[in-house]
């Protein structure tokens, strides 16, 4: 898996190499290339992954882990073309290990790949009334798009740039502002402040997710124009969590050196949003969530995700049953600004 991205006048890069073979260490290599031509030589670094905590580390760190004669290359010289939508690769090590690869991109089209389910919001909450305990999470859309995290909508996609620049600068400034110090090397904390940047608007590796398909239709209603009369319809998609996180490895690193989506339930350290929004989060490395989720359904059999689809036009009936729930932007964001949109939606937006 190769994460590259436009830095200025060329493009920089890092490449994970996770071996299927048990007696073999995964591989982390970087990369920067002296202009945004189709077709470089450059030289990669290398450095091994520890299989017991995901990060990278030295060879001197992990070599007693494997079989005796096992050696880890520090460097290769790497020619690399984009022909079309794929990434050409060949290489050579400084220990003499050739290498090529071809991988194709990620399709970049915002529609989903998965069929929602057109339902009206009264067959919507009978289909939910089936499913409280199925161990399913919950996420609302006011379109049908792909799913996507807002870091990988934007083109970013080198996640160990992310933690080592973008994460350290908010820390620094938030820190100044927030109540609590999150202390970055404690995993609860870490994770606790990457969900506070995404329930603020920081793009981020994160997709949320609710454990109340409630509170996932509040979320695909609430930008809607109130009187909307169109054809459109709003999402709101059905992650299979319990028979996802009892068939794959859920990790704490979010730039592992293979693919993942990890499920994550954060402690609410200065973000009271958490727990009336009943939020849960997924983490990934992968810009096309849905194609890795079609994938490991091909693979296991078992259906992980799904969609249903309610007309946009049933705002007005769905916001004032939800209303009676107790699920209003008052209740979903415990603050002056969530307070006055609620009242705003009252007294104003008729």
């Amino acid at each position: 898996m190769i994460n590259i991205d436009e830095v200025g006048d060329h493009f920089e890069g890092v490449a994970y190499l996770h071996p299927e073979e048990n007696g073999l260490p995964g591989t982390v290599a970087y990369f920067a290339t002296e202009d945004k031509s189709l077709e470089h030589s450059v030289t990669a670094f290398a450095a091994p992954i520890d299989p017991r905590s995901g990060f990278q580390t030295s060879w001197d760190e992990i070599k007693a882990l494997y079989p005796e004669g096992v050696a880890h290359s520090q460097q290769a010289r790497t020619q690399i073309r984009q022909v079309g939508n794929s990434l050409n690769i060949d290489g050579t090590t400084d220990i003499g290990v050739t290498f090529s690869a071809e991988l194709t991109r990620p399709d970049q089209r915002t529609g989903s790949k998965i069929s929602g389910q057109v339902m009206s919001w009264v067959e919507f909450k009978e289909h939910v009334s089936k499913l409280s305990e199925a161990g399913y999470l919950f996420r609302g859309q006011r379109e049908p798009w792909r799913l996507c995290t807002s870091f990988h909508r934007r083109e970013r996609y080198r996640i160990s740039e992310f933690i080592s620049r973008d994460v350290k600068k908010l820390h620094q400034r938030l820190s100044a502002i927030t109540s609590h110090f999150f202390d970055l090397t404690v995993p609860e904390q870490n994770g606790a402040f990457f969900n506070l940047l995404q329930h603020h608007g920081y793009p981020t590796p994160l997709l949320d997710w609710s454990h109340s398909p409630y509170v996932a239709a509040f979320f695909a209603f609430r930008d809607r124009p109130i009187n909307y009369s169109g054809d459109e319809s709003v999402r709101i998609y059905f992650f299979n969590n319990q028979e996802w996180q009892s068939r794959y490895r859920q990790v704490e690193n979010l730039d592992p050196a293979f693919p993942h989506l990890s499920v994550s339930e954060f402690i609410a350290i200065d973000n009271p949003r958490i727990v009336p929004q009943q939020a849960v989060t997924t983490a990934t490395n992968l810009y096309d969530i849905e194609a890795y989720l079609l994938e490991k359904e091909k693979e296991s059999g078992i259906k992980f995700l799904q969609a249903i689809d309610i007309p946009a036009r049933a705002r007005c009936h769905v916001m004032a049953d939800l209303r009676f729930m107790g699920i209003t932007a008052g209740s979903m964001f415990p603050s002056i600004d969530g307070v006055c949109e609620e009242l705003r939606e009252r007294n104003f937006d008729r």
